[in-house]
């Protein structure tokens, strides 16, 4: 599978899951809570990160 087309993949599930009512109400709990809200963005944030690093591996730095 190519990278693009596991990006297209991760996206549209990401959006399907993101409309289900139940995702929806977690991710409304949290923003109404001040410590789980910042736990949220810290891990969003690392697992942004390492994301990056995991496509760094797969598909290289380009050297210009």
């Amino acid at each position: 599978m190519s990278a693009v087309r596991l990006a297209v993949t991760v996206v549209s599930t990401a959006i399907a899951v993101s409309r289900h009512p139940a995702v929806r109400a977690g991710v409304h709990a949290v923003v109404n809570n001040p410590k789980a809200r910042e736990t949220a963005i810290t891990t969003t944030r690392n697992v942004a990160y390492n994301a990056g690093v995991i496509a760094r591996h797969v598909l290289g730095r380009n050297k210009t």
